[in-house]
């Protein structure tokens, strides 16, 4: 457990679609809107792990149909978030920005997580190379390394939001120039994920 704890805190050192998608929901909406994308991250990684421990994701493992439609659904998907964040216009002064898509964090982390193929097969992967054959049933400990990984997640993306709050939220969300740009920025993001999300290949 301890190496597998150590090699997951290496991972998250090396910045995924995760990372991007928690600050940038951060700066946009403020911390509140952070916390619900790292908790719909969360939620995505323990779906992920459900099917891993019942053999669910092999379907993308065994079928390149399978992992073909995940993946272009997947990237059409935050395509689409990013054609919308750039095009829209920054709200009048007097409803502040950090109202906004507050309500969409949650749902739009929780989507974009369970349509990344690749988190699928991770979990398929990474998580048997840590099953000990004289332990406990195999089941057990992959849910368990599992479980494992999403707390370290949510934590780690939770700490990206108060340090995003900290170091720079206030600053943008203050500006409705400022906001305009960055909301350009978020919208350069996501389809920038869906475009390589569209190019990855079956390959781990």
């Amino acid at each position: 457990m301890l190496t597998f704890i150590l090699i997951v805190l290496m991972m998250f050192l090396i910045p995924g679609p995760a990372v991007f998608i928690t600050v940038s929901q951060t700066m946009k909406g403020g911390k509140k809107s952070g916390l619900l994308t790292a908790l719909g991250i969360a939620v995505g990684d323990f779906i992920h792990t459900i099917a891993a421990v019942v053999g669910l994701s092999a379907i993308l493992m065994t079928s390149a149909l399978a992992f073909e439609i995940v993946k272009y659904v997947g990237a059409a998907y935050l395509i689409f978030l990013g054609v919308k964040a750039f095009i829209q216009k920054t709200e009048k002064e007097d409803k502040p920005v950090v109202q906004q898509g507050k309500d969409l964090s949650f749902r739009q982390a929780l989507v974009i997580e369970l349509l990344n193929p690749k988190t699928a097969l991770f979990f398929l992967a990474f998580l048997p190379q840590f099953v000990q054959n004289d332990g406990l049933p195999v089941n057990v400990q992959l849910l368990m390394l599992g479980l494992t990984f999403v707390l370290m997640s949510i934590l780690y993306t939770s700490t990206l939001v108060f340090l995003s709050t900290a170091l720079g939220g206030a600053f943008f969300l203050k500006s409705k120039p400022k906001t305009n740009w960055l909301g350009k920025g978020i919208g350069i993001v996501y389809i920038s994920l869906g475009l390589r999300l569209a190019f990855q290949t079956r390959v781990a």
